[in-house]
């Protein structure tokens, strides 16, 4: 079963030990966000430095764990976070116990819904993940005082709704080859540093699929077999690497990019 990673503090008064915890983070934090690769990519990267100081004195970072839930459905939206690292999974459940995978989330993106009172999905963590959590409140008001921060997430949310209608176009109209192919372009492109300038017209790029077969299955509209037959065509083909534990490297970024724009 997966652990459950509580964003907002609640419940019980905190331990001596977790408060000394707290400041040591908080005055840390700082330093952190000076060093911070995602900053300028980031909806915090709309602050002054003046106004991420007071963004910094309620932020908190968190480790979590792949498998381990993140937010859960329809509970209280009581913190937002900025993805550090890693890959964050969303999904939705029926009435019925089906689940599906509605979208993953990678670093820099923002994990949470501003101004709504409750989670409209599950977040799990795919792969192990770093977030620099916020709590609502706190953001909120900043969005209110910030006009520069809330143009940044509104353009945010604007990217994720544009992914989606392209994730339509994929499951409505796309061959399993052509859903496959754009799936590893995609992920990618999002796991390698600077958008993977490595995805050119040379070179490789390797990474780690964050999802197994059948979860790939799942957000594809594919059966597992499926999957595993044009992942094992595009490496027949050349255009991959298959090696342990999930990893991938393309190694023919322009022949597998011209299959999913396909």
């Amino acid at each position: 079963m997966c652990a459950m990673v509580i964003l907002a503090a609640g419940g019980m008064a905190p331990s001596a030990e977790v408060r000394t915890l707290g400041i040591m983070e908080a005055s840390g934090l700082a330093n952190r966000c000076a060093r911070c690769g995602i900053r300028k990519q980031a909806v915090c990267g709309a602050l002054s430095d003046k106004e991420l100081e007071a963004l910094n004195a309620v932020a908190r970072r968190r480790l979590v764990k792949a498998g381990d839930v993140i937010l859960n459905a329809e509970d209280d939206a009581s913190s937002f976070a900025n993805i550090v690292s890693g890959v964050v999974k969303l999904s939705k459940l029926l009435s019925d116990g089906r689940q599906q995978i509605v979208g993953l989330q990678f670093s820099p993106d923002f994990l949470g819904r501003a101004h709504r009172k409750r989670n409209p999905f599950f977040a799990e963590a795919a792969t192990d993940v770093e977030l620099c959590v916020f709590p609502r409140s706190n953001f909120e008001r900043l969005l209110s005082e910030q006009p520069e921060l809330e143009t940044r997430l509104f353009k945010e949310t604007l990217d994720e709704l544009d992914a989606a209608r392209d994730w339509m176009l994929l499951l409505g109209r796309k061959t399993a080859a052509e859903k496959v192919a754009t799936f590893i372009a995609m992920i990618a492109r999002r796991q390698t540093p600077d958008g993977c300038s490595a995805l050119g017209e040379l070179g490789a790029t390797a990474f780690t699929l964050p999802l197994t077969r059948a979860e790939i299955a799942d957000y594809l509209g594919l059966t597992i077999e499926t999957v595993s037959r044009q992942i094992g065509k595009l490496k027949a083909d050349g255009l991959i690497d298959i090696g342990p534990n999930r990893s991938i490297a393309v190694l023919d970024s322009k022949r597998l990019n011209d299959i999913a724009r396909s």
